[in-house]
């Protein structure tokens, strides 16, 4: 977070014509905000989960950049732009896609007051700091997943020592409970160790 928070508020600082920027990712449909240099940013991927069109998620979805230079007059997003200019005065948005290892990541967006705000050199350090954020947003990712998975063994060593104390079993055998339970519940291992733990909790709480 610190490092995506610094990358917005350098593109503002760096980035000629930016006066606001946003790191927008997708969770459940929705379009979530990890950093923002203001509150615009986070306005505006409000407006985007609202009305389900956009820059930012057209620049999640598909390959490329996407731009606006008059939002007041844009038609490509009739819905979208209408409220970001009425609501933020937001006038030129500059949307780069976030990717790495073939998949999508997010979009780094740059907001402008001002009428046609993003020329050729906006694009070229655009690139850079998006490219970095999305180095940053991929290390977040793995980090998350490292999490869970150190998460996930901690609730099935719960689960297996439970079995190991009340039935008197080994280690492997207590596994293999766990693993059979999981098969004829139809539930992830790690939900049927985690329900058991929550049980045990809730006995002796």
């Amino acid at each position: 977070h610190e490092t995506l928070q610094r990358i917005v508020d350098l593109a503002v600082a760096t980035i000629p014509g930016c006066d606001h920027a946003g790191i927008s990712v997708m969770h459940s449909g929705k379009v979530g905000t990890p950093a923002a240099s203001d509150g615009v940013g986070l306005r505006v991927d409000a407006i985007h989960s609202e009305v389900h069109e956009g820059p930012c998620l057209d620049a999640i979805a598909t390959e490329g950049v996407f731009e606006a230079g008059d939002l007041a007059a844009e038609s490509r997003w009739p819905r979208f732009s209408a409220r970001t200019h009425d609501e933020t005065g937001v006038t030129s948005i500059l949307a780069f896609r976030l990717s790495g290892r073939g998949r999508t990541l997010g979009s780094l967006n740059l907001f402008s007051k001002h009428l046609d705000a993003f020329g050729r050199d906006a694009h070229d350090v655009g690139v850079l700091f998006a490219v970095h954020a999305a180095i940053a947003l991929q290390a977040a990712q793995k980090t998350e997943t490292l999490l869970a998975a150190l998460e996930t063994r901690d609730v099935i060593g719960q689960a297996k020592g439970i079995l190991m104390e009340r039935q008197h079993i080994s280690d492997d055998e207590a596994f293999q409970v766990l693993v059979r339970a999981s098969q004829r519940l139809n539930m992830k291992l790690s939900a049927v160790a985690s329900r058991l733990a929550d049980t045990k909790t809730a006995t002796t709480g």
